[in-house]
């Protein structure tokens, strides 16, 4: 008969064993991995890391995986996630930024069904850039003149509402940083981005490129419906 020595893992440092899990992830190609599965394949057993931490959820957590799987997640909300990401950094995400409670999902997920990091950019790129599927809207638009007292009708051609896809291409045109005082939540963490038109759309703009530009929250609410000419 042959004995084994059996290892106790107390002392073994916490990071230690989140980045076993996290390796384990990784060579899964999952976001999330069960307690079982982890003790197939990892290095500890997992009723140790679940003792250490509380729970498996909570190993789960602190590794920056996600609790439990989360199922038919369309490429859409996949996309929306990182432009989420984009925004609040005002930089193009690395992998290692997508931890709770910034990202809803893990970098896990997105290379599990795009392969890798770099090809998840392109395709988000390439979402991005497609143009919106809804038709514009033509709208009659009735202004009255303060002079003239009379309504001016003015025909538009573009919908009031920036869609998602706009706005991410005008934040990402204007490098994330308001076109008035220079605020960026790269330089200063926690900055609102807006973007907004330049002559109100009530006022006869077009919710086009050359109509809009990035504001912080601060300076677009400032702003109201007045404009200068």
């Amino acid at each position: 008969m042959k004995f084994e020595l059996n290892i106790r893992h107390r002392d073994t440092p916490l990071e230690d064993l989140l980045s076993d899990v996290r390796l384990i992830a990784t060579q899964l190609k999952k976001d999330s991995i069960s307690k079982a599965e982890y003790t197939k394949y990892g290095k500890y057993h997992g009723e140790t890391l679940a003792k250490r931490f509380g729970t498996w959820n909570n190993v789960l957590e602190k590794a920056g995986l996600e609790i439990g799987r989360i199922l038919n997640v369309s490429d859409e909300e996949l996309f929306k996630n990182i432009e989420n990401v984009w925004i609040f950094l005002g930089r193009q995400p690395n992998c290692s930024d997508l931890k709770k409670p910034l990202s809803k999902y893990s970098s896990h997920r997105y290379i599990n069904k795009f392969s890798t990091w770099n090809k998840t950019l392109e395709s988000f790129i390439n979402y991005i850039n497609q143009e919106n599927e809804e038709p514009k809207n033509i709208e009659n638009l009735n202004i009255i003149d303060n002079i003239e007292k009379e309504p001016k009708i003015i025909k538009k051609k573009t919908k009031r509402d920036i869609s998602d896809r706009l706005r991410f291409r005008i934040l990402l045109r204007d490098g994330f940083t308001c076109r008035k005082c220079g605020s960026s939540p790269l330089t200063s963490p926690g900055v609102e981005l807006h973007v907004d038109h330049i002559l109100p759309w009530s006022k006869g703009g077009e919710t086009e490129p050359s109509n809009l530009e990035t504001k912080c929250k601060k300076c677009n609410l400032g702003k109201g419906n007045a404009f200068d000419v």
